[in-house]
């Protein structure tokens, strides 16, 4: 369930956020916010989300790797779907919580520059 996690967060986050995606993302945002008809709007919602997004993911690795949790028939799919939809969050999550570290001690380190530099013209 913790390794299967890893690609699906991968997937979601990469579609969801980073730059190799983000024409068609900036699509799917404009058709979500201005396109006509609810449905439309919804579908391309899930585009933008990686909440939302996670759940397509989730189930289909499910698909793929016919993974159950705790019962060998469908109860085992909706668990497996749930629990691997909440573990992929969690792993986006920590993620997401690092990038937001890394970048304000890289602020941090650019204001100390400043300092410094500063107090050398001075």
């Amino acid at each position: 369930m913790f390794i299967l996690g890893v690609p699906v967060a991968c997937v979601a986050w990469t579609v969801t956020h980073e730059e190799l995606f983000r024409e068609p993302r900036q699509y799917c945002h404009e058709q979500s916010t201005r396109g006509p008809g609810v449905f439309r709007r919804k579908f391309f919602y899930l585009f933008t989300c990686e909440y939302c997004f996670s759940h397509y993911v989730a189930a289909a690795a499910l698909l793929l790797t016919r993974f159950k949790l705790l019962f060998g028939d469908w109860r085992g799919y909706l668990l497996a779907f749930f629990a691997l939809v909440w573990v992929a969050n969690q792993y986006m999550s920590i993620y997401n919580r690092l990038r937001l570290e890394i970048k304000h001690e890289q602020v941090e380190i650019k204001a100390d520059e400043q300092v410094v530099e500063e107090r050398k013209a001075a």
